[in-house]
């Protein structure tokens, strides 16, 4: 079991920009495309996730210190850190449920297919680890396996049956066809697209536009998603308190996301497309007509600017909701870049609006923080004996993305009450 154990993490730790093009290379096979169009596809959806991981990575090195250096002006004394995802995930591939957890996942995902209880193929398989943190949490609580792998599963299947209720949101707004987010941290910000739906029937509100087009209509070449970076990029540095030289460098950077994420995406569904079409006609030779979507990251989200500016005005609404909330106990850190990826359904319920998608982003948040308030003694105490260190000066840890996760927080909650 050792050795098995050790090949997953082995896989894993290869990351998306590999495991995706060989799983996408493979389902080209099986799905009977001829072996240079599916290497072809693979290649191409591997270079698109090394572009869109590149943008990603130039948004968190630049986005991070910033978001610190406001912490640390506003003197904020707060006793849970926010380690982020990247540690999150870490104390996930170390607990002892994770050999279970990927074969599993994918049984549970092509029985649901089968039975036409999912219409999503979920390719990602490396954001298994959400299901696993669940999986981990419930068995630091109970002890036993079942019970864990019961909650990875409920998660899993929420999961799935959100990716098919938001496909259509894919398609139509982020003109993504074919494709669908099945990512936990995404996922568990899907009621907020009730809160937008409220939101958009009060008088006053629903008439505030705000969306990338308007804007851009309004003000003409400096409402195109390029300017809209470079001025939140250089709002986000004063606030900082920044030098001249580095707001003008974060400004440049916010403005290179908002202009390079967009084209990596387009690269993606060139290799994308040939897969899910192949895919349809295999399945509905043998199934019937019927639709199927592939899952993937949520960051293919990221290509659309009104995510990336929602994000951005959020970065600093966090901080000073970290300040005000009475209870709140987390200072937000590690996972003030990854907001982009929990926004992404609420934007798009918005239609884009960035008023609207601030505003519901801001209440789910708040929820967010005091939920990893709550696990935090849990989430310290699976990270003992992991590669994951304490920070200096702080008594615990926890995490906006997977320890503020509401729909995993719900599982944990149900099955804590039954031990």
């Amino acid at each position: 079991m050792s050795h098995f154990v050790d090949f997953v993490r082995g896989f894993l730790d290869l990351g998306a920009t590999v495991i995706l093009p060989v799983v996408i290379f493979l389902l080209g096979l099986f799905f009977r495309q001829k072996i240079g169009a599916a290497f072809r596809s693979g290649l191409t959806i591997g270079v698109a996730f090394v572009g869109i991981f590149l943008v990603i990575d130039l948004l968190v090195k630049n986005l991070g210190p910033a978001a610190q250096a406001m912490v640390e002006n506003l003197g904020v004394d707060l006793n849970v850190i926010d380690v982020g995802w990247p540690a999150t995930s870490s104390i996930a591939w170390a607990s002892s449920v994770v050999a279970f957890i990927i074969p599993l996942g994918i049984i549970v995902n092509v029985v649901m297919l089968l039975t036409k209880l999912t219409k999503t193929m979920n390719v990602d398989i490396w954001n298994f680890w959400h299901y696993t943190f669940m999986a981990a949490m419930v068995y630091a609580v109970s002890g036993s396996l079942w019970q864990s792998l019961l909650a990875a599963v409920i998660f899993q299947v929420i999961c799935l049956k959100v990716a098919d209720w938001t496909a259509p949101m894919m398609s139509e707004f982020f003109d993504l066809p074919g494709v669908s987010i099945a990512t936990g941290s995404t996922i568990s910000y899907a009621p907020g697209i009730f809160l937008v739906k409220g939101l958009q029937k009060i008088p006053g509100l629903n008439k505030l536009d705000a969306d990338p087009e308007t804007i851009q209509k309004r003000f003409g070449a400096f409402g195109e998603s390029i300017f809209v970076g470079l001025i939140l990029g250089l709002v986000i540095g004063l606030l900082a308190g920044y030098s001249v030289g580095d707001v003008i460098n974060l400004g440049m950077s916010m403005a290179a996301v908002m202009v390079l994420m967009p084209r990596m995406v387009k690269i993606l569904m060139e290799g994308l497309m040939p897969v899910s079409e192949s895919a349809r006609t295999w399945l509905n030779q043998r199934f019937g007509e019927r639709e199927i979507y592939i899952g993937l990251d949520a960051a293919v989200a990221l290509g659309h600017p009104a995510v990336i500016s929602t994000a951005l005005i959020l970065v600093p609404v966090t901080v000073l909701l970290a300040v005000v909330l009475p209870g709140n106990q987390v200072l937000p850190f590690g996972d003030l870049a990854t907001i982009p990826f929990v926004v992404a359904f609420i934007v798009g319920a918005a239609r884009g609006n960035i008023i609207h998608s601030v505003i519901v982003g801001t209440i789910m948040i708040a929820i967010s923080l005091y939920i990893a308030t709550d696990v935090a003694p849990i989430f310290t105490e699976m990270a003992q004996g992991t590669s994951v260190k304490m920070p200096e000066g702080s008594s615990k840890i926890s995490s906006i993305d997977q320890g503020g996760n509401i729909i995993n927080y719900i599982i944990f909650k149900i099955f804590s009450l039954i031990n």
